[in-house]
């Protein structure tokens, strides 16, 4: 099984900002984590702070990876563009999130992108991406 993750703006900066809502740790540092947990799932990773270049990786993966997991960022909550993309391939999205952004800002409280993915999985810290993972392997 392979399973694409694709983090979007700011998301480098993880374990550097805000990190009472973000947490201290780094993505890198957690995917080593999550590549121990399931060592049959085959992971790549991506991030980028361009919207452009996640409508590109997600016609790159879209039509050959087992899954996608998508933490857009704050392209969440802005892009048709992302959510174009994610609609027109045939590989099966879940939507993730640090934190639980409906208890955020009231711009958060509205995702463009969930309606056309499987699901959604927020709140729980960085362990949001396990349980999606967790979403293709069961």
């Amino acid at each position: 099984m392979n399973i694409l993750i694709i983090n979007g703006p700011n998301l480098n900066l993880l374990g550097v900002r805000e990190k009472s809502v973000y947490g201290s740790q780094s993505f890198e540092e957690y995917f080593e984590r999550l590549k121990a947990e399931f060592p049959a799932v085959e992971f790549t990773y991506y991030q980028s702070n361009v919207e452009g270049e996640i409508v590109d990786k997600l016609h790159e993966y879209g039509f050959s990876a087992d899954g996608i997991i998508i933490n857009a960022g704050a392209y969440t909550h802005t892009s048709v563009a992302i959510r174009d993309a994610i609609a027109g391939i045939n590989t099966t999205v879940v939507e993730v999130h640090i934190s639980n952004t409906l208890t955020r800002e009231d711009f958060r409280h509205k995702s463009l992108i969930g309606p056309v993915c499987k699901g959604c999985i927020m709140g729980f810290g960085l362990q949001s991406y396990s349980l999606a993972v967790k979403s293709f392997v069961n």
